[in-house]
């Protein structure tokens, strides 16, 4: 085991809170052995060596519950590395990376003592008070992961999470056989050879995720407030409208289906869909159905106001962070380590097409040679990190619902980007 921090330390983060308690509103497996509760107390310590012996450790971990197996599989290996340490038990609970923040901010005492989640929910988990800030290896594990996920896990200046993924973002699946590779580059090209097939190009506009694409590729933004719980936001100045009435135009096109990820899924495999805007999550579908017509790459450009515009997109990391709550606080960080390193991001590709933060993983020829991630690669030079308030999700949705519709209500297209945009930076009720 390589040198870490001072026994000291490590004694003193392992007790660094209250025992985790029962699970909330993710669910976990149950296991026999029992944990003993530490009083809270303060880590301190210089870094040095690592604590020889854990004695009795239980843990539990959520992960998304398409996860679980390969995270058992993680766990089992972890355990049997440490097996000289003492006697460690996992718990394995199912909790999406997009639902862990408002589960584990029920109750942070009672959340995991490992979790997955989007790097959007960092700053409010920090500020909850729910993120141990990582203090084994923190040079190390920066060194390894791309620089784009450790910013993505930092805060002020202090890592906060474990890269795991970089791959939470979007791009263009087609299929070869109706899109060449110069009609993918414009969404007028896609729609022209879906029509001709017959078939549809899909997207789902109704999302904030997705809408932001159009208006980032204008030049337009969309982020955070110095205060880092409100957004600002500027959608409804010069080109907002004429934005806003280029996706009308794109979503009345006979070819064009608004759609969620579920009806994408089914279209995509029932041959109903010949392109779409996804993510690495639906590449193991896109390759079964289309075979050796398979192919993706980055977003297409648009038409507005005559002029073909790149659509930008959101960027976005899976990160795995540490409650600060553990009863095991010590232990927890080395487990988040653990499963993060370079051989289980390998294991996330190889299992799951997860697409890896580990800068050695990344370049590998097997990852760089698989279309889903190559194509977001093609995407991140026309990306943003993801840093948005509370408030921005519902109105952004809302204005993609009644682009999408084309029922504008008699509004002009100023008008609903400034309806908008009133709601996107409305104040955050605190």
């Amino acid at each position: 085991m390589k040198k870490l921090i001072s026994r000291r330390q490590f004694l003193a983060a392992m007790g660094a809170a209250a025992a985790a308690g029962a699970l909330t509103a993710c669910g976990g497996s149950s296991s026999t052995a029992s944990s003993s509760a530490a009083p809270a107390s303060s880590a301190a310590g210089e870094a040095a060596s690592a604590a020889e012996s854990w004695g009795d450790v239980e843990l539990t971990m959520w992960g998304a519950e398409e996860d679980q197996g390969m995270l058992r599989e993680m766990a089992d290996a972890f355990i049997e590395a440490n097996a000289d340490k003492g006697n460690i038990t996992i718990n394995i609970g199912a909790c999406s990376e997009s639902d862990a923040k408002d589960n584990i901010l029920v109750d942070p005492t009672a959340a995991a003592d490992v979790f997955a989640f989007a790097d959007d929910q960092l700053n409010e988990l920090v500020a909850a008070g729910a993120l141990q800030e990582v203090l084994l290896n923190p040079d190390e594990i920066k060194s390894r992961n791309l620089e784009g996920s450790v910013e993505a896990a930092s805060m002020d200046g202090k890592l906060y999470a474990y890269p795991m993924t970089a791959d939470n973002g979007y791009f263009l699946y087609y299929d070869g056989s109706v899109i060449t590779a110069e009609d993918a580059q414009s969404v007028d090209g896609i729609l022209a050879a879906a029509a001709a097939a017959g078939r549809t190009f899909d997207m789902t506009l109704n999302d904030g995720w997705y809408i932001y694409s159009f208006f980032a590729g204008a030049g337009l933004t969309a982020t955070l407030a110095d205060d880092g719980v409100n957004t600002v936001c500027n959608w409804n100045e010069e080109p907002g409208a004429s934005v806003a009435q280029a996706v009308l135009d794109i979503a009345s096109n006979d070819a064009f289906r608004n759609a969620p990820d579920a009806d994408i899924v089914s279209g995509i495999a029932d041959g109903s869909v010949c392109a779409a805007i996804s993510g690495t999550w639906n590449a193991i579908t896109a390759e079964e159905a289309w075979g050796d017509n398979y192919q993706a790459t980055k977003l297409p450009t648009f038409t507005m106001d005559g002029e073909q515009v790149q659509m930008g997109s959101f960027s976005g990391y899976k990160l795995v962070g540490v409650n600060p709550h553990s009863a095991n606080v010590g232990v927890a960080m080395m487990l988040a380590d653990f499963i993060t390193n370079e051989d289980n991001q390998l294991k996330r590709f190889n299992d799951r097409n997860l697409g890896p933060s580990n800068i050695n993983v990344n370049a590998s020829e097997e990852v760089q040679s698989a279309p889903a991630i190559a194509a977001l690669a093609m995407q991140s030079d026309f990306s943003d990190l993801q840093r948005v308030g509370a408030n921005y999700w519902d109105p952004a949705a809302s204005l993609g619902q009644i682009l999408a519709s084309g029922n504008t209500q008699g509004k002009t297209t100023q008008q609903l980007v400034d309806d908008a945009v009133a709601g996107i930076t409305a104040p955050v009720a605190q």
